[in-house]
């Protein structure tokens, strides 16, 4: 059973949501509308996505790309349930979900405890960004951003920069909304056919980074 520390409410409201084709916004409490973390963050990745879908065309790609983010959804799921301590976690869902999740389970159930948040939205109006957290809790015995991810194969730590200044900035809007600060964050992937990956670090390595993201994201949408 998962210990779970109770947040409060009032500091992480729930915000509005709305997804357009240009990507996603959340609406704060003050009523200011900022981009999705993910949204901001597409910006540097862009041209390579492109490169690839021109590389295996339109159809591959559509098929590669639905299926990546239903499987995403349906392990982010399988985790929540079960740190959760629902007993039917694994109700209703397909085989090979469970599969996926099967590999990173062990790794909830030996470095995982003392939950603090799942699926919390955050916001940060010195970034002007908004994202829905994974997960917040010790791991390793240290508070600490966790993000679950899937992948079709093995990931490089120079690949997944993304990651990390993503969790970066759920830990700087965690802090604002707070005054909590949280130095470690944890990427947990299951991987097809291969042990799963865990990589940690210091989200404070990663503003800089966040930072000049948001203000190339300014500089090329004007907001």
């Amino acid at each position: 059973m998962f210990t779970h520390v109770e947040l409060d409410k009032q500091k992480v409201p729930e915000l509005e949501c709305e997804t357009l084709p240009t990507g996603r916004t959340y609406k704060t409490p003050d009523g200011n509308k900022y981009p999705s973390i993910t949204t901001v963050l597409s910006l540097r990745g862009k041209e390579g996505i492109l490169a690839w879908r021109k590389r295996v065309g339109e159809e591959v790609a559509n098929k590669i790309s639905t299926q990546a983010a239903t499987r995403g959804t349906a392990v982010h799921t399988l985790a929540e349930d079960y740190l959760n301590n629902k007993e039917d976690w694994s109700k209703g869902a397909m085989p090979a979900n469970v599969f996926s999740f099967s590999q990173i389970k062990p790794i909830l159930d030996k470095r995982v405890n003392n939950i603090w948040a799942q699926e919390v939205p955050l916001y940060s109006d010195k970034f002007k960004i908004a994202g829905r957290v994974d997960c917040i809790a010790e791991f390793d015995d240290e508070l600490t951003i966790i993000d679950f991810k899937t992948s079709r194969r093995p990931k490089k730590e120079e690949w997944i920069q993304g990651y990390f200044t993503q969790a970066a900035f759920y830990a700087a809007a965690f802090y604002e909304r707070t005054g909590i600060p949280i130095k470690k964050f944890a990427i947990i992937i299951a991987v097809d056919d291969n042990e799963p990956q865990v990589f940690t670090g210091n989200t404070f390595d990663y503003l800089k980074e966040l930072l000049e993201i948001r203000m190339e994201y300014a500089e090329v949408k004007g907001i």
